[in-house]
C-alpha cells in the first residue's frame, strides 16, 4: 500500500469511496480477467480499459526495469505512442515522484504543476492527473496513472482510492507475468540445454568410422542435412540406420522441432493407420478420447519411419498420399489436416526386388528413394572395429558405472569375426564380456568366454593370426606375456627367456593375471 495521498500542494487527506455500482462493475471485470491462464500485456490493457467506468482516460502503466532501474512504459490506453522510447528515472516528474516516495500523487490541474514532465504529450493541461505506485511483495515495482475528466476535489479523492485498488491488482498481475516470463525463460534454457545434449548425443562424432565407406556416409549426411529432402537409409540390421536419422535431424534447421519415430514392422495396418494419422473419439472400441498421430506430432520436424519395407501394399497407397500432398484425415474424421514433415525412412530389404515382385509400390519407392544413404555392413569396414569397440566400451562403462578398457589382444580377436549382426552384435558381445570380466580390462579370454571363437570357426573362419609384438611399449603386462606366449607357441620356458624371466616367475604371473594357457 502507498504511504499516503498527496495533492500537488503537499496537503494530505483521506479518500472517500467511489460510486459503488461503477466500482463493483470495474472490479468484477478485473478479477475476471485475472483468472485467465494467459496473464500478460493484454491483461494490463484490459485493466486500463476499465478505468473509463470511473470517468478516467489515457491510463498508463510503467514498470521498473530490473537492469536499468528505470520506469519503462509498459501499456498505454487510447493512443499510439511509441512506448519503447518512454522511460522515467526515479523521482523524475509525477511518475518518478510517485515511485520514489511510494505515495499517491494528485494533480488538480496539470498546467499548475511544474513537476509534470509531459513526455507523452497526450494529456490535456487543463485537466487533473493521478499517479499511484504499484507494489508486489512489499516492493514498489511501477506506477499506474490516468487523467480524470473533472477537477472536483471530492471526485478526485474517490478516483484516487479506486486507482489504489486497481494498482494492487496490477501488482499481482505484474508478478504473475514476471513469474510466467521467468518460467518461460527457464523452460527455454532447459530446452536449449536438452537440444545441445541431443546434438552431442546424436552428432557426427557418435557415428564411428574412418573407413572409405563411412567417409562417404558422412559426406552424404552433411549434404542432405541442409535441406528437407526425403531420405531413405539402406543397410543391414544393426548398421546404425537410426543413428544416421538422428544425425540428419539434429544437424538440420529443424533441430529444435520434434523428432518422431515409428517402427512400421511391428504394427498391423489398422494400428499403423491410427498411430500415423491419429484418431477421433469413438472412432473404434476403446477410443474414449481423440489422439493426434505421429504426423501431427512431427509437424515442423522430422518423422523417422523404420522398417518401411515391411508395410503392406494396402497401406502403401495411404502413406503415398500424405507423402505427396502432406494431407491426411484422422481415423473416424472427414476433416483434412495438413502438416509440414520431413520424412526419413529406413529399410534392410531389397526394395528394388520387392518392386519387381509387386510387393512394394513403384511410385512409393520413387517417392522415398529421393536421397538414398547406404550403411555399410561391419565386415566391409573391419578397420573401424578398434575405434568402434572402444566407443562401445565407453558407453558400457557409463551404464555399468565403472571404468573399462579393452586389451589389444581382445581387439585383434574381434577383428577376426565377420559380425553378421553388425554393430548391434558387437555391442552385445562387448557387454557380455564386460559382465563376465572380473577386472576392469576386457581381455581376450573375456571375449573368448562369449563364444566368439566358436562362432568364428563355425562360419569357416580361422583363429590363426600374427601375435602381437611383445616389445610394444603400449602393451600392458598381461598382453605382453600373452604376446610372448603366442610367439613361442605357448611354451612357457621359451616365453620366459624372451621376457627375461625365470620359468617360475612366468608361471606365477600367468596364475596371478588369470591367463588361460592354450594347448597347441
Amino acid at each position: 500500500m502507498p504511504k499516503g495521498f498527496e495533492r500537488a500542494s503537499g496537503e494530505t487527506f483521506e479518500c472517500h469511496a467511489c460510486p459503488l455500482n461503477l466500482e463493483l462493475e470495474a472490479m468484477y471485470n478485473l478479477t475476471t480477467c485475472m483468472s485467465s491462464s494467459d496473464v500478460g500485456r493484454s491483461t494490463l490493457s484490459t485493466v486500463l480499459d476499465n478505468l473509463q467506468l470511473n470517468e478516467m482516460s489515457r491510463g498508463m502503466i510503467t514498470l521498473v526495469d530490473e537492469n536499468t532501474r528505470k520506469l519503462v512504459l509498459e501499456v498505454i490506453q487510447d493512443t499510439a505512442v511509441d512506448k519503447n522510447s518512454i522511460a522515467y528515472h526515479s523521482g523524475e516528474g509525477i511518475i518518478g515522484s510517485a515511485f520514489e516516495q511510494n505515495r499517491v500523487v494528485i494533480v488538480p490541474r496539470i498546467a499548475d504543476e511544474p513537476r509534470f514532465a509531459g513526455k507523452l504529450g497526450i494529456y490535456e493541461r487543463d485537466r487533473p492527473f493521478i499517479a499511484v505506485p504499484i507494489s508486489a511483495n512489499g516492493k514498489v515495482i511501477g506506477v499506474l496513472a490516468a487523467q480524470p475528466k473533472t477537477a472536483d476535489l471530492d471526485r478526485l479523492e474517490s478516483q484516487s482510492r479506486f486507482l489504489v485498488m486497481i494498482a494492487n491488482l496490477v501488482g499481482q498481475i505484474a508478478k504473475l507475468a514476471q513469474d510466467h516470463e521467468r518460467e518461460k525463460s527457464q523452460l527455454t534454457d532447459q530446452r536449449d540445454r536438452l537440444l545441445e545434449q541431443l546434438s552431442q548425443q546424436y552428432g557426427f562424432e557418435n557415428i564411428i568410422g574412418r573407413s572409405d565407406p563411412m567417409r562417404r556416409v558422412f559426406q552424404q549426411i552433411s549434404a542432405v542435412a541442409k535441406w528437407t529432402t526425403t531420405v531413405l537409409i539402406r543397410g543391414e540390421s544393426g548398421t546404425g540406420k537410426e543413428l544416421v536419422a538422428h544425425a540428419i535431424h539434429y544437424n538440420s534447421q529443424r533441430a529444435d522441432k520434434p523428432f518422431v519415430k515409428l517402427n512400421a514392422a511391428v504394427l498391423s495396418d489398422n494400428l499403423l493407420e491410427s498411430e500415423l494419422f491419429g484418431y477421433e473419439k469413438g472412432a473404434f472400441t476403446g477410443a474414449t478420447e481423440g489422439r493426434p498421430g505421429r504426423f501431427e506430432r512431427a509437424d515442423g520436424g522430422t518423422l523417422f519411419l523404420d522398417e518401411i519395407g515391411e508395410i503392406s501394399p494396402g497401406f502403401q497407397s495411404k502413406l503415398l498420399r500424405v507423402l505427396q500432398e502432406g494431407e491426411f484425415e484422422r481415423v473416424g474424421s472427414s476433416q483434412t489436416k495438413c502438416v509440414d514433415v520431413r520424412i526419413i525412412a529406413a529399410t534392410n530389404r531389397d526394395l528394388e526386388a520387392d518392386v519387381e515382385a509387386g510387393k512394394f509400390r513403384e511410385d512409393l519407392y520413387y517417392r522415398l528413394n529421393v536421397m538414398p544413404i547406404y550403411m555399410p555392413p561391419l565386415r566391409a569396414r573391419a578397420e573401424d572395429i578398434p575405434d568402434l569397440a572402444l566407443h562401445l566400451v565407453r558407453r558400457i562403462s557409463d551404464r555399468q558405472g565403472r571404468d573399462l578398457s579393452l586389451s589389444q589382444a581382445a581387439t585383434a580377436l574381434l577383428m577376426r569375426y565377420d559380425w553378421p549382426g553388425n554393430v548391434r552384435e558387437l555391442e552385445n558381445c562387448l557387454e557380455r564380456a564386460a559382465v563376465m570380466s572380473s577386472s576392469a580390462t576386457i581381455d581376450r579370454e573375456a571375449i573368448v568366454d562369449t563364444g566368439l571363437e566358436d562362432r568364428i570357426m563355425s562360419r569357416g573362419g580361422t583363429l590363426v593370426e600374427a601375435p602381437a609384438n611383445f616389445n610394444d611399449p603400449d602393451l600392458d603386462e598381461r598382453d605382453r606375456i600373452v604376446a610372448a606366449l603366442e610367439h613361442c607357441g605357448w611354451v612357457q620356458a621359451k616365453a620366459a627367456r624372451l621376457l627375461g624371466m625365470t620359468p617360475r616367475q612366468i608361471a606365477y604371473r600367468i596364475q596371478t593375471l588369470d591367463i588361460k594357457v592354450r594347448r597347441i
